[in-house]
């Protein structure tokens, strides 16, 4: 009786393949729809903004520094802020956060 039991049970396992991989491969789909994509689609738009940056914009950096852009430097790979009358940095393109105004506090948080 054991026997026929276990003989039983082996065949119904056997139907492995694709469906096995099935909640993975749902998974993965779930995970690239609600993360990876909203987050390239975030990173362009960025880019896109930072590329489109001209003197006399109001920024704000990723420190929370608030400033104008008065100048790039070095082919466009820096800029030049005025943050008071007399005080100019020079900052990494890539540490502007956006334009004053647009800059939400979830973008000041770097992971």
């Amino acid at each position: 009786m054991d026997i026929l039991f276990a003989n039983a049970q082996s065949t119904q396992n056997s139907g492995g393949g694709l469906a096995a991989f099935l909640p993975f491969i749902l998974i993965m789909f779930i995970i690239y729809f609600l993360m990876i994509r909203p987050q390239t689609k975030r990173q362009k738009q960025k880019e896109l903004m930072r590329d489109s940056l001209k003197k006399g914009d109001k920024i704000v950096t990723i420190g929370g520094i608030h400033g104008t852009i008065q100048g790039f430097k070095e082919k466009n790979t820096l800029v030049l802020v005025k943050i008071d009358n007399n005080t100019n940095i020079t900052i990494n393109k890539t540490a502007v956060t956006g334009l004053f105004g647009q800059v939400q506090d979830s973008e000041f948080q770097q992971s």
